[in-house]
């Protein structure tokens, strides 16, 4: 619902780190402040300069993920479960990609991946003191207004001066603004990946368990005016792979934590996100389960959006579970017991921040009393609908680019609209059945949730059920088409406002409750916490200093750790597994059913290979296709998980237990050069 912006404090974090957590494991730390004297301590290894700026040229940020540069001819590693979209971009219901995979014979057989993206991150700005001064002295609701108008001006400002793309991140709660300049990929296209079978072998029932068998990976690569793009900072990858023990970096961008969210946040968390997120996602799985057992064309469908489900459900399941876990929450109040104490004995600090925390549970009580609209609403949870999301995008992009760029939503701003029509204008099939089982289940979910006499469910359902007005909706809309939306989007407000196209209506039918509704969150939620969280981190940073690492924000990071394994429930888990412990795993029946083009080349493989293993790397959703890095600089594996235990990493790291997974280099070279034969890939990677 929403992700705090707070008031930056400058001058609080312009030194460097001093110290580190009493976990060496934990942190997600941005690449200005690692703390490289720790690892040299720790581990005798130097992290210098050079060595962060070529780990930071050499990753990439997807528009789902994270990937590497692994040759100079823009070649690009990162996760199969973060090509699915690019490889169902490029199927029909007939054949699939994810199912049988694709190797591109030359690079002209490369596949465009319509949608995505790849960034690169050039250089860092702390903005804090411009974002403070433009806000000082002002009442809640007018510094949310001003601070995204300064934003939006300083990106304007920076991307006509440095012709990249810049985005303005918000750290610490509130205790750093930065610019971060990207240079940035539109044309990527899609030259291997193995089959599902493979790539996610174990299915849902493995998912952040360990053991594991998955070569979760894939190569894509990025073009420049129609040619691979030059890419000499690219990262080396070595096929010999990490050894137990290992000192080992991930490179990345961690989504989002919630490590420092007050007590009332959590507790909002617990009571009302989680459960109503697990309780919609569990019925519309059940929905695709069936909808998937109607044909073989309909579980091709499916299979994309049923695992990013299933995999959904399985994380806020144990997210809940966590924020059931009394222990975790006495730990929170005993910080935040421990925070207010230290204000309460320096005077000039408790005139200045005062009881933020009382601020923060106000604004939760209200967030709880719009919640529902919200999320329905203006979430779109209540029009849950690829075409109807393209008419909201358009109708809100019409009304939008009207206005100054200062003055509008921060997603339409000038930065954001080559982005928009990169994905407007993507050939992404769309499959009308599977529309009209979202949308109908979508709305069913909102008349049942907001209730019949909703102002917004009678004006939609009076004369129409939720079947009736999906399929009339559906039927008669011409969004599916990339060239009609990208001639509504260059026709503007008079092309939009001229369209009979059902969905369009239907986006316009709703669009100003959905403003309000926002407009309400903005100023008596969002606003409120924002000055509120932007004192408290001013009272930890004046308490506990700069050695912190900011919560994850899908900037990049960089964190390190060990190959290993731990202990559940007293039992050792070894941190490798290989492939012959693959070929015994394996059955006749999905989801363990070892690839035909596996079984058959089971004799010239050596079963002897490291398959995946685990570390204490401190990760979480975002890493997926993160670069893992020895001491050298080289590439040593591809994160693709966590176990179990990793999850409740969204709230605190539990050093004992949590682990990252990755596919091991090895496995990797066996795959390409005896199963895949592809070998004129292998040697671009660096193999010999």
């Amino acid at each position: 619902m929403r992700k705090s912006l707070l008031l930056g404090i400058a001058v609080l974090l312009t030194a460097g780190v001093s110290a580190f957590p009493a976990r060496a494991e934990e942190g997600m730390w941005t690449y200005d402040n690692f703390p490289s004297a720790t690892v040299a301590k720790q581990y005798g290894v130097t992290i210098d300069q050079p060595w962060l700026d070529r780990a930071r040229l050499g990753t990439i940020r997807l528009s789902n993920c994270t990937a590497s540069f692994v040759s100079p001819d823009g070649l690009i590693l990162t996760n199969h479960h973060c090509a699915e979209a690019c490889l169902a971009e490029n199927s029909d219901k007939q054949s699939s990609l994810i199912e049988t995979g694709f190797t591109a014979a030359t690079r002209a057989a490369e596949k465009r991946c319509g949608t995505q993206i790849a960034d690169v991150l050039m250089s860092m700005e702390n903005i804090s003191a411009a974002i403070g001064a433009a806000t000082k002295g002002m009442a809640d609701k007018a510094a949310n207004d001003t601070r995204k108008k300064t934003l939006t001006q300083l990106e304007q400002a920076c991307e006509q001066s440095s012709k990249m793309k810049c985005e303005s991140v918000e750290l610490y709660q509130g205790g750093q603004y930065f610019l971060y300049k990207y240079k940035r990929y539109s044309d990527v296209r899609l030259v291997f990946a193995p089959e599902a079978g493979i790539a996610a072998f174990g299915g849902d029932p493995d998912n952040f368990q360990f053991p594991r068998f998955c070569l979760d990976m894939s190569v894509l690569r990025a073009y420049e005016n129609g040619k691979p793009a030059r890419t000499p900072n690219f990262l080396k990858v070595n096929f010999a792979g990490p050894a137990a023990g290992d000192l080992i970096f991930i490179s990345g961008h961690p989504g989002s934590t919630d490590r420092q969210l007050t007590v009332a946040e959590l507790e909002l968390q617990r009571d009302l996100v989680l459960t109503t997120s697990l309780l919609r996602s569990s019925e519309l799985r059940g929905r695709y389960i069936q909808f998937s057992k109607s044909g073989p064309e309909a579980e091709r469908i499916v299979r994309d959006p049923l695992n990013g489900l299933e995999n959904s459900i399985k994380v806020r399941r144990r997210e809940l579970d966590a924020m059931h876990d009394n222990a975790l929450l006495a730990r929170k109040r005993n910080e935040e017991s421990a925070l207010r104490a230290a204000i309460a004995a320096d005077p000039a600090l408790r005139d200045a921040i005062g009881d933020p925390w009382s601020q923060i549970q106000a604004a939760t009580e209200a967030e709880r009393a719009i919640y529902l609209p919200y999320i329905f609403v203006e979430g779109g949870t209540g029009f849950n609908s690829r075409l109807f999301r393209y008419a909201r995008t358009l109708v809100r992009g019409a009304a939008e680019r009207n206005k100054a760029n200062t003055d509008r939503l921060r997603e339409y701003t000038d930065a954001a609209l080559p982005r928009i029509e990169q994905s407007l204008g993507a050939a992404v099939p769309i499959y009308p059945e599977l529309e009209k089982l979202t949308l109908v289940y979508s709305l069913e979910r909102m008349r049942e949730w907001l209730g019949p006499d909703h102002a917004i469910v009678r004006r939609l359902l009076v004369k129409e059920s939720p079947d009736e007005l999906a399929a009339r909706a559906i039927a008669g809309s011409k969004l599916g088409d990339p060239a009609v939306r990208l001639a509504l989007w260059r026709g503007g407000a008079a092309a939009v406002g001229a369209s009979s196209d059902p969905m369009i209506a239907l986006a316009m039918l709703v669009d100003d409750d959905a403003r309000a509704i926002r407009k309400r969150n903005e100023d008596e939620v969002e606003a409120p916490t924002t000055l509120a969280s932007e004192k408290i981190a001013r009272a930890r940073f004046a308490t506990l200093g700069t050695n912190v690492y900011p919560d994850a924000t899908f900037t990049l990071r960089l964190n390190f750790g060990t190959v290993q394994g731990w202990k559940e429930n007293g039992t050792p888990v070894a941190p490798f597994t290989t492939l012959a412990t693959a070929f015994a795993r394996a059955t006749h029946a999905d989801p363990f059913r070892m690839p035909d083009s596996w079984t058959s080349a089971k004799t010239r493989l050596d079963l002897t290979t490291p398959f995946n293993f685990s570390s204490n790397n401190d990760i979480v959703g975002g890493n997926s296709g993160s670069p893992v890095i020895n001491a050298k600089g080289e590439i040593v594996g591809l994160a693709f998980d966590g176990n179990i235990h990793s999850i409740s990493g969204s709230y605190w790291f539990n050093a004992e237990k949590n682990r990252s997974i990755a596919v091991d280099t090895k496995i990797i070279r066996e795959a390409l050069t005896k199963v895949y034969r592809a070998d004129a890939l292998y040697k671009e990677m660096g193999g010999t």
